[in-house]
């Protein structure tokens, strides 16, 4: 039995493989890593849309095999459940999910690193499960590619939209730029739902089915896709209201979806065949009323990702209070973080060079049909500078070859990968 400190990383999806991956990589042979998920791969996302929208099954194309990714970098893969953390005996409670039936375990650590992810929401929404669709996972994308591939869909308008989001406080009072802070976000991220927006309408123009004009997208908020800043949603609306599509905003939340379309909380009724909806996105269950989370059951850190009260504890991804808006690409920056700083309290790395904090960027890559993407990179949403939008081909090339290059180093994109991209996308498509 092995005496080094042992770090459990719960989660295996993009922040719980990245923050082990880092983890091992700044740590080195310091401690011991085991990841625990209740899947073995890894599901990428941010490409099932692009499948739906190009009559491909994103089974064949966006999962990750996480077990020899892992072994390599010899981390231990646990499948299970994990159903309970008990902060003060250092322990979690999972069951495995090989197979039904299987006996509860626990697992204890010296290092905690909660990736959970969050649960997504869609039971809340009444009539989801009737009448609703969306792009989340494989089974949702391949339940709306048969309907616009197949005969299920006839034509008719198109609503695309977000419930209300409920963050929590666990952010409060986190100052990330000078003078500025972590907002709080109506929706939990509206990247996608900007991404089947563009998507759907040269959809219905291939298909000859019409145009933007079928198409209502609707925010809870003042204004969708907060995040990224006034300057670029004025740009974004401005195209979509040339290109035609129609536009609520302040609709509060879902009340209800319908055959006929999709009631909003505000009183509104958008009159729909389709209805694509993006959740809330809340945290699972075991997690709420522990001491190391907030209101809604997010993890508690500070700008290091770890816990105030527990400093053996971190928390990386969507998980985390921290992060907001719900995006991979803030996940991606608190993976280094959680690395670096369990490589200095196992003596691998010096304060200096750990002691980095979060200064979020969101760094969003939407497709949006017939070879083109909108790239965006911007700050502003918490006091920083920066607010950045291009649209075009060498973005799309950028979404496409990102996943790529994501499978081909098993998880591990080179730390030149972001400068890169914003090289591409901001200096040689400008």
């Amino acid at each position: 039995m092995s005496n080094k400190p042992k770090v459990l990383v719960l989660g295996g999806n993009f922040a719980g493989l990245g923050s082990a991956q880092k983890i091992r990589q700044f740590a080195g042979d310091n401690v011991d890593i085991i990841l625990i998920d209740r899947k073995d791969y890894l599901l990428f996302v941010p490409n099932i849309s692009a499948d739906v929208f190009e009559n491909s099954d994103p089974a064949n194309s966006q999962r990750m095999d996480l077990i020899p990714v892992l072994t390599k970098d010899n981390i231990r893969f646990v499948q299970g459940e994990v159903t309970g953390i008990d902060v003060d005996n250092q322990s979690v409670q999972f069951t495995p999910s090989e197979r039904p039936g299987a006996a509860p375990g626990n697992l204890n650590y010296d290092y905690l690193v909660i990736a959970l992810g969050n649960r997504l929401a869609f039971d809340r929404i009444e009539g989801f499960a009737e009448y609703g669709d969306s792009v989340s996972d494989i089974f949702l994308g391949n339940q709306l590619r048969e309907k616009l591939w197949n005969g299920g869909y006839q034509g008719g308008p198109i609503a695309i939209g977000s419930a209300r989001f409920h963050q929590g406080d666990g952010a409060e009072g986190l100052e990330p730029y000078p003078g500025g802070t972590i907002p709080n976000a109506f929706a939990a991220c509206e990247g996608p739902p900007v991404e089947v927006m563009l998507s759907a309408a040269t959809y219905l123009k291939k298909t000859g089915q019409g145009g933007p004009e079928k198409i209502t997208v609707f925010t809870p908020g003042e204004m969708i896709a907060e995040d990224a800043g006034e300057k670029v949603v004025g740009q974004l609306l401005d195209i979509a209201s040339g290109m035609g599509f129609n536009y609520i905003n302040n609709a509060e939340d879902i009340t209800r979806i319908t055959a006929e379309g999709v009631e909003l909380a505000n009183g509104q009724t958008i009159e729909a065949e389709l209805k694509i909806i993006f959740p809330d996105w809340v945290a699972h269950e075991f997690m709420r009323d522990l001491s190391i989370t907030d209101s809604e059951g997010f993890v508690i850190t500070d700008l290091l990702m770890k816990n105030p009260k527990y400093p053996e504890i971190f928390s990386a991804g969507d998980a985390a209070a921290v992060t907001v808006p719900k995006l991979g690409a803030i996940g991606h920056q608190e993976c280094e973080i959680v690395g670096r700083q369990i490589a200095h309290s196992v003596g691998r790395m010096s304060e200096q060079a750990a002691n980095i904090p979060l200064q979020p960027v969101v760094n969003c890559i939407g497709d949006m049909g017939d070879n083109q993407a909108f790239y965006i990179r911007s700050n502003s949403w918490y006091g920083g500078p920066e607010q950045v939008l291009k649209m075009g081909h060498i973005p799309f090339l950028l979404k496409m070859q990102y996943k790529n290059l994501f499978f081909r180093t098993q998880g591990k994109v080179p730390d030149w990968g972001l400068d890169f991209s914003k090289l591409m996308a901001e200096k040689i498509s400008a």
